[in-house]
């Protein structure tokens, strides 16, 4: 089984004014029954009200993330699948409840982490 991450950014979330409770319910809706279905490993949104820090091996902290990489934003879930083909339909329930596309990546194995 590999792990996926299901995610999209911010700006990809364009929901019309009083479709907001029923995008929570619908999204929340698939992560229930991703948990019912023992999929689930967890996910959530990025804070965009705390910015990011760049932390160098030294130590030291420098305000903001790679000032090259686009922003990392948005919500994501990660799942444990079996198949890149459920991926795709996890991913596609939860483009329909969040109103919007969502970008599916598989994490590479690291026997050592």
């Amino acid at each position: 089984m590999a792990k996926y991450l299901i995610s999209f950014p911010s700006a990809a979330m364009v929901v019309p004014d009083g479709d907001w409770d029923a995008v929570v319910h619908d999204s929340h809706a698939v992560i229930e029954d991703a948990k019912v279905a023992g999929v689930y490993v967890f996910g959530g949104g990025i804070d965009e009200g705390v910015p990011p820090v760049l932390v160098s091996a030294d130590g030291s902290v420098a305000t903001g993330g790679y000032p090259w990489a686009p922003p990392l934003n948005g919500g994501f879930a990660v799942l444990e699948l079996p198949s890149r083909e459920e991926a795709i339909a996890w991913a596609a329930r939860l483009a329909r409840a969040c109103r919007c596309a969502q970008e599916l990546r598989v994490f590479g194995f690291d026997p050592q982490s």
